[in-house]
């Protein structure tokens, strides 16, 4: 009795936290940032195991019967498919979310990318079951990308939302790691194959392997990305950023025009992405300019470089912004596509200058690609407007960026290399003008 006297009594002059003010202490944006780095780079490794195959394994095992060219832009065709898929996926997982929630609608995402990724390695190819094997990996693509669209969880707008002012770069370049990181592990893993193994035995079972990683990756990702997004302390701060799924067609009549600004402000940097990893791949082996084990090599090198430039974005965005980093970005790409046929189409050496200037200009400008503008969504339209910015932004840029840049490089020369990537850069300048007309505006 006395004891609860006293307590009742105590002149402590410690205040005691609110929930709300405990939570935020709780959780620290370096928390989230993880989350969104783990996430993203086991979706990217997916997707550059894809696009790696596409080149060294898919026109000999899916492709026999046309020429290499010809089988080359056949698989690239496909390549393009998970693109289109991808804003359906998103809309098609919203709904999941909105009936089932958040844990539901991610768990069932990674779950069908890793089934339609582990599901290639299965797929026998085209000499045992003829244009069948063509039609299931065409499925089975499609299937990555709207996997792919739903496996959004918001993290992050969270970590924008939750980031100091004076760090929004810094903290906006993280999840953006996981594309050099993605590539550099996809990489070295058909690196690895290519020099270990006999051809045909890369070419029967070898490049199976990486597709089998993949869903491995993706198990892992999953639990760390539940842990996050489900827990008590993540879903009441995603409720206060108002971070939950809007019907895309409400979405489109009330600020669609943010939609399109969103994924044309970061089209250099899309155009870009494929122009560096996939693109060199395929002209060196069309062209037998060098050995692709080479070029592997120096595409892991430009991926430690992309690594350090996307870092680099962060301060440099944080002392001129993230919109005028994106602009800068996009003229230094406009001038690097002026070189683009002097260094991609001479000798083993200038092609490589071209694989390491690319992937530095691409860490640098993708690191500010991702949310620089979705801010101008309204509160309640940001989770979704953020995801389908990204949908489209990976459409209008990179989702034919390898089947164009080969197909018009080999009919007209390597000038279609420069318009390719001088259009995205003029695409960006022009949506960051527009936006910040718009906001004067308003």
């Amino acid at each position: 009795m006395m004891s609860s006297v006293t307590h009742q009594h105590d002149p402590s002059p410690s205040p005691a936290l609110t929930e709300r003010e405990a939570m935020h202490r709780e959780v620290a944006p370096g928390e989230i940032a993880a989350g969104v780095v783990i996430g993203r780079a086991s979706e990217y490794f997916d997707f550059f195991v894809y696009g790696i195959a596409s080149v060294l394994v898919f026109p000999s095992v899916f492709f026999p019967f046309v020429r290499q060219l010809d089988g080359l832009l056949l698989s690239f065709t496909i390549f393009s498919f998970a693109f289109i898929a991808r804003p359906f996926g998103t809309a098609l997982f919203m709904a999941i979310q909105h009936r089932w929630g958040r844990s539901i609608k991610l768990t069932a995402a990674l779950f069908v990318l890793g089934t339609a990724t582990a599901g290639m390695a299965f797929l026998p190819g085209f000499d045992t079951l003829g244009r069948t094997s063509i039609v299931l990996l065409a499925l089975l693509r499609i299937l990555q990308g709207i996997a792919l669209g739903g496996s959004w969880d918001g993290l992050p707008s969270l970590l924008a939302l939750n980031a100091p002012p004076h760090r929004r770069g810094w903290y906006s370049m993280l999840g953006q790691l996981g594309a050099p990181i993605g590539f550099l592990i996809a990489g070295s893993l058909f690196l690895f194959l290519r020099v270990t193994l006999e051809f045909d035995e890369f070419l029967d079972w070898g490049w199976r392997y990486p597709f089998y990683v993949a869903f491995a990756i993706n198990v892992v990702a999953l639990f760390a990305r539940l842990r996050l997004v489900v827990t008590r302390e993540y879903t009441q701060l995603l409720d206060e950023g108002e971070l939950e799924p809007i019907n895309p067609v409400a979405l489109l009549r009330a600020q669609g025009y943010n939609l399109f600004i969103g994924a044309f402000a970061a089209l250099a940097s899309y155009a870009l992405f494929h122009l560096v990893t996939v693109f060199p791949l395929s002209w060196v082996a069309l062209h037998e300019t060098q050995d692709i084990s080479s070029v592997l090599i120096v595409q892991i090198a430009g991926a430690g470089i992309a690594m350090a430039a996307t870092i680099a974005s962060g301060l440099i965005a944080d002392r001129i912004g993230r919109r005028t980093t994106l602009a800068l970005m996009a003229v230094l790409i406009a001038i690097f596509s002026l070189f683009a046929p002097y260094l991609m189409g001479g000798g083993p050496a200038r092609q490589d200058l071209f694989i390491l200037i690319g992937f530095g200009l691409l860490g640098l400008s993708y690191g500010q690609a991702a949310g620089a503008v979705t801010a101008n969504f309204d509160a309640r339209f940001r989770y979704t407007g953020a995801a389908l910015t990204s949908d489209f932004a990976w459409l209008f840029g990179a989702a034919f960026a390898p089947l164009v840049a080969l197909g018009l490089s080999v009919e007209f020369g390597l000038v279609a290399v420069s318009g390719y990537l001088l259009s995205g850069a003029v695409c960006t300048l022009l949506a960051l003008w527009f936006n910040r007309k718009m906001e004067a505006r308003d």
